[in-house]
């Protein structure tokens, strides 16, 4: 059950921590926005794939108590780091692009509504019941279920950041770039995943 928590994390993950792709150089202020941005999202987006990733491991033959507690723990993760996002947008200030100021708005909204809402998810492991192993595959689907909605939210914010110049510039700094993990060693079922 929680192999699926860990397929549909994963896919989250791509939104998330793909802010890749070729762009020309663009001008001067979207590349330092860019950069000062980059710069503070490096950690935050280390913590979410490794957050991820200890779900993922788990997911694969852990006990409930432990897929709860690296859950849990993982749930606390994200959001800090989503929280952690979104001040680093807020502090950079308002991009130099067209729509910039309602670009960081919107952006720094949503990541602050999705840290909110992986609390939610956290809370709702803490309070499952890992002895009543029926209960609590029940359990993990309705947070997996939670997970998915989260994702569109986390996409959200991120796409309208990942588009145009100011897009193409995130991409260029390392910072923004998907950290290198490494996969599980099981094939994982992960049918719906995009690793």
């Amino acid at each position: 059950m929680n192999k699926k928590l860990a397929a549909a994390l994963s896919s989250g993950a791509v939104l998330v921590l793909t802010l890749s792709g070729c762009g020309d150089d663009s001008e001067e202020k979207v590349n330092a926005w860019a950069k000062e941005v980059c710069d503070q999202a490096q950690p935050q987006i280390k913590k979410r794939a490794d957050a991820q990733q200890a779900i993922i491991s788990t997911a694969a033959d852990g006990k409930p108590a432990d897929i709860q507690a690296a859950d849990s723990k993982a749930f606390a993760d994200i959001a800090a780091a989503d929280k952690a996002l979104a001040k680093a947008i807020r502090d950079a200030g308002a991009p130099p692009v067209e729509n910039g100021e309602k670009l960081q708005q919107d952006a720094v909204k949503e990541l602050d509504g999705t840290a909110g809402a992986y609390l939610d998810l956290k809370k709702k492991v803490d309070q499952l019941d890992p002895k009543d192993q029926q209960k609590f595959a029940d359990g993990l689907q309705t947070v997996a279920d939670g997970l998915k909605k989260i994702e569109r939210m986390d996409q959200a914010a991120l796409e309208k950041l990942q588009s145009g110049e100011l897009g193409k510039a995130m991409a260029k700094q390392p910072g923004c770039q998907k950290p290198k993990t490494s996969s599980p060693a099981s094939g994982g079922s992960a049918s719906d995943g995009q690793a």
